[in-house]
């Protein structure tokens, strides 16, 4: 069963967009030279759109409920519902002042006039590998009078249900649509509130980003750094790279995650990182770990000279797109795999038989952990070996229910308590427990021998960083009958570096 919707046809296009680099391959392909304003209930809307609850029950990624790996605010969507049915200030209120019948005459009509923008996928387009179905189709006929009709399912009808691919993909708004989801509100009575909604037909990807981008960001109305999370596409757009957003996403992230180090009370680094550069502090300081952040996770994915790329960055090529973690996520990623180091280390300091000189901790002035070109090193060995074996660990599997734009203990501990149970969590495990034996003594340590001194002075200046990870890559690859010493050897393979 289906039914029409009228539209209007908006026609948008100037001689000049025809200078635009259109391309296929960059999922930028020429689009549409119009889209479509009309209205729809709200609730019929969410339907078309597949909008479903964030789950990792089944151990499968759910970014397909949106296409396009957006990433969903809880609270937000459940202040929208409170606001729909009786607006604003009440809908800010809390709990206990909404039941109060003092507040009652703050209530007013909760209108939502702006527009959700939406892109309807044409007839065989596939997300997540799964076909658009013909029963889910929307078909757009254009009439005489700058107007045309859509042709839609009947959401309505006891017999349908959505299966597979949604035919519509939210690029804007989709919080507005999660408020009328049935499962945590009773919005489903409310069957006249209708949506403005503006409508591309097979747009293409990148435009979307670039939509969204241009709508929330240009005004600034989100900060960039957190458009990066709710929207991972945009840390592969080119245009922004050469702008400016890839840039203030790199540096702000490293900055909001080396923050995390230093704040979570759990963190190895909790109040051991110099966060405003003062002298005479035995400790790494916050701009030498933005540095070494910008250097390994957060660098791109690909591109000259990257043979490894960064887990928190993105890719230039034409399939693959971004690991769609959100900034709690990779604080939690980062804090864990320090912890399991640390904890490695004491493990191994309380019986040391079988290594043959002292071992130190990140606290130790000797310790090169304890210094700009160790943290380097460890932020080397987590990031490569992780994104050597990107497919078999899953990474992108690892998601957690909801989004939130902030980073609170709380959300940080709770992703950590998740990870742990991750294929992941487990071989940051097995790294931690190997690397914790490696000789991190610094040159200057007290003790060594002097070919030992000599040795380790070549881990010193800017050729040091490479000599480092070199040096800890045949560390690891000395076991080549291990997991890990497998790794290694396909992480040198791939950097040039010779077995």
């Amino acid at each position: 069963m289906s039914r029409q919707v009228n539209a209007l046809t908006v026609h948008q296009w100037l001689p000049e967009w025809e200078e635009v680099e259109f391309s296929e391959t960059r999922h930028r392909s020429r689009p549409s030279e119009n889209f479509f304003v009309f209205s729809m209930e709200a609730i019929e809307l969410r339907k078309l759109c597949g909008i479903q609850r964030r789950s990792i029950s089944d151990g499968q990624s759910r970014s397909k409920d949106l296409g396009i790996q957006r990433k969903h605010e809880l609270d937000r969507s459940l202040e929208i519902s409170r606001f729909v049915k009786h607006g604003f200030p009440w809908s800010s209120l809390g709990e206990q002042r909404r039941t109060d019948p003092k507040f009652a005459d703050l209530k007013m009509p909760g209108w939502l006039p702006s527009a959700v923008i939406v892109n309807i996928l044409k007839p065989g387009e596939k997300r997540n590998n799964e076909p658009l179905e013909v029963s889910n189709e929307v078909s757009i006929t254009d009439n005489e009078n700058g107007t045309a009709t859509l042709v839609v399912p009947d959401v309505q009808d006891s017999d349908w249900e959505l299966s597979g691919t949604a035919p519509m993909e939210i690029i804007d708004g989709q919080h507005r649509l999660f408020a009328f989801d049935d499962a945590e509100t009773d919005m489903t009575s409310h069957k006249n509130f209708e949506l403005p909604v503006v409508a591309f037909y097979g747009l293409d990807r990148s435009w979307q980003a670039y939509i969204f981008y241009t709508v929330n960001i240009k005004p600034k109305r989100i900060n960039t750094s957190l458009a990066f999370d709710l929207y991972p596409l945009l840390r592969r757009e080119d245009w922004l790279d050469r702008f400016e957003g890839h840039q203030i996403y790199r540096e702000s992230r490293a900055q909001e995650l080396t923050e995390a180090l230093w704040a979570y009370p759990e963190s190895p680094w909790c109040n051991r990182i110099n966060m405003l550069g003062e002298r005479g502090t035995r400790m790494v300081s916050q701009a030498s770990w933005v540095r070494n952040l910008q250097a390994t996770l957060i660098k791109n994915w690909d591109g000259r000279g990257i043979q490894i790329g960064g887990l928190f960055g993105a890719s230039t090529g034409e399939d693959e797109l971004v690991l769609p973690w959100g900034r709690v996520q990779q604080a939690a990623f980062l804090i864990y795999a320090w912890t399991q180091l640390d904890h490695s280390i004491e493990t191994l300091k309380q019986d040391p038989k079988n290594v043959e000189f002292p071992i130190l901790d990140i606290r130790n002035k000797d310790s090169m952990l304890n210094s700009d070109m160790g943290v380097r090193g460890f932020l080397y060995m987590l990031n490569d070996l992780c994104y050597t074996r990107y497919d078999e660990l899953e990474l992108q599997y690892w998601q957690l229910d909801g989004f939130s734009s902030t980073m609170t203990n709380e959300e940080i501990e709770s992703a950590i308590e998740s990870l742990s149970k991750q294929r992941v969590g487990k071989f940051i495990e097995s790294m931690a427990d190997l690397l914790a034996s490696y000789d991190w003594r610094a040159s200057k340590a007290e003790g060594l021998e002097r070919h030992e001194r000599e040795s380790k002075a070549r881990f010193r200046g800017s050729t040091g960083y490479r000599e480092l990870r070199e040096d800890l890559f045949r560390f690891l690859a000395e076991d080549r009958r291990s997991a890990l010493g497998t790794v290694a050897v396909d992480a040198m393979k791939t950097l040039g570096y010779a077995s």
